[in-house]
């Protein structure tokens, strides 16, 4: 299949009023399992691929070109299965934001996910998180649009907002990112079913839905999700935290280890098997008076 008709079945699944089950993908291993399988899509997770391709937290340390060619080897293996990417906050300002759209199209990806938090963003299961102005990303999300090619090419925007200034807000970051034109909205973290269900009510849009294994959002069934109207869900963690048990599990038995200490359950403590600890003490020592913490 081409990288055209990945887009345009991608287009036609969100409208289906079918959930798009959409595995996190970060290797050609979980990518070869996902076409294998017959998913209807897949997501590059940023998270799995800090984590499996560089060994780092999810806290902006990759760049745009690492990223980009991940995706592009994902699309190779998946093979016609659409690629639903990753790409945080567009890496910088609106021309930034241009730039990565012209690069991730080219890859071949069928979806491009772009974030309100400030460079660099952080994981959006972990605290701390700061936001840019409304208005502002509204201008970098004009600017993904106007920047592709290919009109099939499917634009997510993301609000963090929820964490930070609560679901008020969330929702009304997300309204505001439906009318300047993103094809689907993606409110992340809400807390409980019921805020699940409200966003489904409240925002005038496509939803995609991001369940995190041990993160802020509970896991709705696809059932439930799709009764709410929800178009996309994607889980990031499910095969990497699979992976990274049985890596972890064998490997401290080859070493005569007990692996509990390390056995991650929240996000956080699965980026301290990369770092996040090491990374955040860094963090704290080159803060200044105006930032606490390069990346919050």
């Amino acid at each position: 299949m081409t990288v055209h008709g990945a887009r345009r079945n991608l287009r036609a699944a969100i409208t289906s009023g079918e959930v798009v089950v959409a595995p996190g993908v970060f290797d050609g291993l979980s990518a070869s399992l996902v076409r294998k399988l017959e998913f209807s899509a897949a997501y590059m997770t940023g998270a799995g691929v800090a984590a499996s391709g560089f060994g780092v937290p999810d806290i902006g340390l990759l760049t745009q070109t690492e990223m980009v060619e991940r995706a592009r080897m994902l699309v190779g293996v998946l093979d016609g299965i659409p690629l639903i990417a990753d790409a945080d906050t567009g890496y910088g300002a609106p021309l930034n934001v241009i730039r990565t759209v012209e690069q991730y199209e080219a890859a071949g990806v069928a979806a491009i996910q772009l974030e309100d938090q400030a460079f660099p963003k952080k994981c959006g299961h972990l605290p701390d998180k700061e936001l840019i102005d409304t208005d502002e990303f509204a201008v970098k999300l004009t600017a993904a649009l106007e920047a592709r090619t290919d009109p099939d090419l499917v634009i997510i925007a993301r609000t963090d907002a929820r964490g930070p200034l609560g679901l008020d807000a969330a929702i009304a970051r997300a309204n505001a990112y439906a009318a300047v034109g993103a094809d689907v909205i993606f409110v992340e973290a809400p807390q409980g079913s019921e805020e699940i269900e409200r966003i489904a009510r409240e925002v005038k849009a496509p939803l995609l839905i991001n369940l995190v294994i041990g993160g802020l959002t509970p896991l709705e069934s696809t059932a439930r999700l799709q009764e709410l109207g929800y178009a996309i869900a994607i889980q990031p963690s499910l095969p990497l935290g699979a992976a990274a048990y049985a890596m972890l599990t064998s490997l401290a038995d080859l070493a005569g280890r007990d692996p509990a200490p390390l056995l991650p359950s929240k996000p956080a403590e699965f980026f301290n098997l990369v770092g996040l600890a090491e990374w955040s003490a860094l963090g704290e020592r080159y803060s200044t008076k105006e930032s606490e913490t390069p990346w919050a």
